[in-house]
């Protein structure tokens, strides 16, 4: 008895989608263009973008002289995009809207779906952050534009989102450089961390970071390298514990000082 009831709602499931697809072809292959104008709207509505797709390509170039009609048709044909999750073709398609229609009723959210797709497209810290930087500048974009739009306070909590992923990848790059005893390339790595985001809350693990990256580099130098390299160690120690004079890597900090100094004075002595 189960089976044939699952087997009855099968087959009315297939005649179903059978006369949905039959309907969908008749709509494709008529001549009524309003037809295929609500038709289109409907199934976005019902958020069946695979169907509104074709219809709105079909339909943008005729209306191309009803500014009304095509307004929503771009935009509609660009958030179709959007709910089938390619939002790199939506970001496009949004940022278009914007340059074809910079004073449609839609431009502030075009503007703001733009900057929004990337970053729905932005990875995870331990990948290239290319789609995090351009979400930051098209949402800073949206800010400048539209100051006083109701969105603002979302789209500053996502460009620091952004800001602290960027910030996280950045770490992970030098820190990488740190544990593949790339040195210089360590210090160099942490110096442009702190440039470019002065207010991360791991300053002072960065700037104890660098310390000891200048003390390592000098460690490894050849001989000839290795007095300017101990100085310029002592160098960022002065400037670490003049930012933090009760920092947690005091005492780390205070080793690397006490043998750079004798390391200097051997070199001097020899």
């Amino acid at each position: 008895m189960l089976r044939f009831r699952l087997t009855l709602i099968a087959i009315t499931l297939l005649f179903l989608g059978t006369g949905c697809a039959s309907e969908y072809q008749k709509v494709l292959k008529s001549t009524d263009f309003e037809l295929k104008y609500t038709k289109a709207q409907e199934y976005y509505n019902k958020g069946d973008y695979y169907r509104a797709i074709p219809l709105f390509e079909e339909l943008m170039p005729l209306y191309k002289g009803q500014s009304s009609k095509i307004e929503k048709l771009y935009y509609y044909y660009a958030y179709c995009h959007y709910g089938q999750k390619d939002y790199l073709m939506a970001s496009f398609y949004f940022k278009n809207f914007v340059d074809y229609y910079p004073r449609s009723v839609y431009a502030e959210d075009a503007q703001f779906m733009m900057g929004y797709c990337y970053y729905k497209m932005s990875p995870r810290t331990s990948l290239d952050q290319n789609y995090s930087q351009k979400a930051i500048e098209s949402l800073q974009l949206f800010a400048n534009a539209y100051p006083y739009s109701d969105k603002l306070e979302r789209v500053n909590q996502l460009i620091d989102q952004m800001r602290l992923k960027m910030e996280a990848k950045a770490f992970e790059s030098a820190e990488l450089y740190y544990r593949m005893r790339s040195y210089k390339a360590a210090g160099i790595a942490f110096k442009n961390l702190l440039q470019q985001y002065p207010d991360t809350p791991r300053a002072e693990e960065i700037g104890f970071l660098i310390l000891r990256s200048n003390f390592l580099l000098a460690e490894k130098s050849i001989e000839t390298k290795q007095e300017e390299r101990y100085s310029n160690t002592l160098a960022e120690y002065y400037a670490f514990i003049d930012k933090y004079p009760t920092s947690k890597y005091g005492r780390d900090a205070e080793r690397i000082y006490d043998a750079s100094r004798n390391m200097l004075q051997k070199l001097k002595d020899q």
